[in-house]
């Protein structure tokens, strides 16, 4: 006798069969009971279920128990089926154990069978949910661990006895991803330093079977920054206790940055652009501006060094006080002595009174030396004393004079170049460079060049007072796709051109030069220079070479170097450069008409 509920449906077209069957298995305490006559009634049953065990006829009228185990098979039930056949063979039980049943009885059936049968289906059954069961919680708890093993922020990685790799968690994979790495199955094919502390780590434990203690790793991610890990490592055991592998650990305890948790600044001090380079510029520059410090800023023409000397100055805590800037390639080497430390009345022909120089203007503020790498010897030696001593003397005075100043050079010279050369002092160089910034060039600023120049639109069109609002898509392919050796600058020159060209709403391709056309924009060598310059008045004249186009300049100032070089869009040191090479010095200091 069963002592719990067990659900039977009994399916046969013979009235007298399932009365018979209904009769033996209540008797027998199973229970309760559901009999049909079709297919058509099976399925309605099945689907208002579930049962326990299913006794069907193989044949159905017009329809057979094969059409039956389908259905049940589709409909995802999973109880046994015991099929009864009248012409038993081994095809029909091998097609009716095809499609699912659990056995079938041969007809005519006595009631010692069918108990026997229903037992066995029964205790099978019984089984199969206790295993199901089973699975479902093994499942279950592995979902678990493995939304705890995922969720944890430390990353953790396991390896066996051979240091093959068994698993890691997303932490794990994020940190492998942020530093180039992938499809690493060995840890000892983990590279840097992270790498090798990991596999020194696991080694001493699979070596020793012990705790690896607390220490910390510098890994450098693929953007440049760092990240500083913590790191543990310990024996891999199962619950009895047997040796496996090694579990390694990290966590990161990098300091964060403000800046991580926002969004990405895209303006910053005059600065336009929100690529991870300049951002790292950015906290540069924060960090570096509140520290009394000298800074020498590097960099390529046009990438924005004044601009780096204006925000440093903002940060600080001189910002209230005056920032004077010096140009060094502006002038030669006596006027510059007297520009920076100024001179007395008399001290020389011309010099009919007392003048102030500029590291004087500078006494509690910031003193700004562009083109730094552009001075003479002894123009290097008088500043380096004075970077030393914090004191200075000027032309014709014999006293000396003390100044709280700030020192910010810039240069677009390999410094380091010049000093092994022996054309910069080192110790000048070191006093300069106690900390650094480099700022990018425009071509390795990632996406910086659409946000620069709908910035440039804006200012151009508000400045002509035009109605353009927009830069078609192909100009923006071109303005991206172009090297722009000439930066920053070069660009806004070009957005002025292309702003003063342009009589409709849109900058299409007809407003740039041929330079950034899409079929010049492979080209390896760029041009010297790229830009034609531009000249408010002269909107639509054209520059057919680069030494026209200085020639032009050079008249249009009248001789005037500095303003020539504003308006060509080049550095002053360039044009000199350039003015030898063409013979162009007779277009100097021209006579005013």
């Amino acid at each position: 006798m069963t002592n719990s509920p067990t659900s039977i449906l009994i399916v046969d077209d013979e009235e007298s069969i399932r009365l018979s069957f209904e009769m033996f298995l209540e008797r027998e305490g199973y229970g309760p009971i559901t009999t049909v006559a079709t297919l058509d009634e099976a399925l309605i049953a099945i689907k208002s279920g579930p049962f326990d065990l299913i006794i069907s006829d193989i044949v159905l009228g017009d329809r057979n128990g094969t059409d039956l185990l389908r259905e049940i098979k589709a409909l995802g039930i999973t109880c046994p089926v015991v099929m009864i056949t009248g012409f038993p063979n081994l095809d029909t039980a091998a097609e009716a154990v095809r499609f699912g049943a659990f056995d079938y009885i041969s007809k005519p059936v006595n009631k010692a069978s069918l108990l026997r049968f229903t037992r066995q289906a029964l205790k099978h059954w019984e089984l199969e949910k206790e295993k199901q069961q089973l699975q479902q919680e093994n499942e279950k708890y592995r979902q678990y661990l493995e939304t705890i093993f995922s969720s944890v922020t430390d990353a953790i990685i396991t390896i066996d006895r051979n240091m093959n790799i068994t698993q890691l968690n997303e932490t794990a994979r994020q940190w492998m991803k942020d530093n180039g790495i992938t499809d690493i199955d060995n840890l000892d094919k983990l590279p840097g330093d992270m790498g090798l502390a990991c596999f020194n780590d696991a080694r001493l434990v699979l070596e020793q079977k012990c705790d690896v203690r607390e220490h910390q790793v510098e890994c450098p991610k693929s953007d440049g920054t760092i990240r500083v890990m913590s790191l543990n490592a310990a024996p891999l055991k199962d619950d009895a206790q047997q040796f496996h592998g090694a579990v390694i650990v990290a966590r990161d305890i990098t300091q964060p940055r403000p800046e991580d948790d926002s969004q990405a600044r895209n303006r910053f001090h005059g600065y336009v652009g929100a690529s991870p380079a300049m951002q790292q510029v950015y906290r540069l520059i924060e960090h570096v501006g509140k520290v009394d410090t000298s800074v020498l800023v590097t960099g390529e023409s046009g990438t924005g060094k004044e601009l780096a000397a204006e925000a440093l100055h903002a940060e600080s805590s001189r910002r209230d006080k005056t920032l004077v800037k010096v140009d060094c390639a502006a002038v030669t080497e006596s006027l510059l002595e007297s520009e920076l430390f100024g001179h007395r009345k008399g001290a020389f022909t011309g010099a009919d009174r007392d003048r102030p120089g500029k590291i004087f203007l500078a006494d509690k503020g910031t003193l700004f030396l562009d083109e730094i790498g552009d001075i003479s010897p002894r123009m290097q030696l008088r500043l380096l004393r004075f970077l030393q001593e914090k004191t200075f003397t000027p032309v014709g005075q014999d006293t000396s004079i003390q100044v709280d100043v700030r020192v910010i050079a810039a240069t677009n010279a390999d410094l380091l170049a010049k000093v092994r050369a022996g054309l910069f002092r080192e110790d000048l160089y070191y006093r300069l460079k106690v900390v650094e910034i480099t700022l990018p060039p425009l071509r390795k600023r990632q996406g910086g060049i659409p946000l620069l120049a709908n910035h440039f639109l804006i200012v151009f069109r508000d400045k002509l007072n035009k109605q353009i609002n927009h830069i078609s898509d192909q100009s923006m392919q071109a303005l991206s796709s172009y090297t722009w050796p000439g930066n920053v600058r070069e660009l806004r020159h070009v957005m002025e051109r292309a702003c003063i060209l342009c009589q409709g709403p849109t900058l299409s391709m007809e407003h740039f030069p041929q330079e950034i056309h899409p079929l010049n924009t492979n080209q390896q060598t760029p041009p010297t220079r790229t830009t034609p310059p531009s000249f408010p008045d002269s909107p639509s004249i054209e520059i057919e070479s680069e030494e026209d186009e200085i020639q032009t300049a050079l008249k249009r100032c009248r001789g005037n170097k500095t303003k020539a070089a504003r308006l060509l869009g080049m550095d002053r040191s360039t044009l000199y450069r350039k003015i030898k090479r063409y013979n162009l010095d007779h277009l100097l200091n021209l006579p005013r008409q």
